[in-house]
């Protein structure tokens, strides 16, 4: 719900009477369980994934890790059209970095990517942007390049 509002805010209140608007799919027809609402909460807050902006008014804040978490969700699961246009990932990552070289792996097979050679992955997935600031969180910007191409040939 956070990740569909603007600029991550909600008001609790607006989501209690209208969450259709804020589920995913056509929205709900059932009535709202607050006790599963209330123990979510506590635990996307615990997980620091979001942040209480108001207490009086019961406003909520998407956090930086819950934005990129809310963002690698929506990529994974989206099956959207694709717009012809190849995403190529390319890394020489040194050894004393295999750490961020098998996690950069692991984020790649999870959003649909497929290894084309040892450190060339392929995807038609429309993620280049998420992936950059991904690189650049990790600090392998250095080593690491993403491309779009509509040329490539198998």
């Amino acid at each position: 719900m956070l990740e569909k509002s603007v600029d991550g805010f909600v008001r609790m209140e607006d989501f209690l009477y209208k969450p259709g608007y804020y589920a995913y799919g056509n929205g709900w027809d059932y009535p709202l369980d607050k006790s599963a609402l209330a123990t979510t909460l506590k635990r996307l807050r615990e997980n620091g994934l979001v942040d209480l902006v108001s207490d009086k008014e019961l406003i909520l804040k998407l956090t930086d890790k819950g934005r990129s978490k809310a963002l690698w969700a929506r990529m994974k699961l989206e099956d959207e059209k694709w717009d012809g246009k190849w995403r190529l990932v390319t890394w020489d990552i040194p050894e004393k970095r295999r750490k961020a070289r098998d996690l950069l792996r692991y984020q790649l097979k999870q959003l649909g990517f497929e290894k084309f050679q040892n450190s060339v992955w392929v995807s038609k997935k429309n993620c280049t942007q998420l992936l950059r600031q991904y690189i650049r969180k990790v600090g392998i910007e250095d080593w690491v390049q993403v491309l779009e191409s509509e040329d490539v040939k198998f």
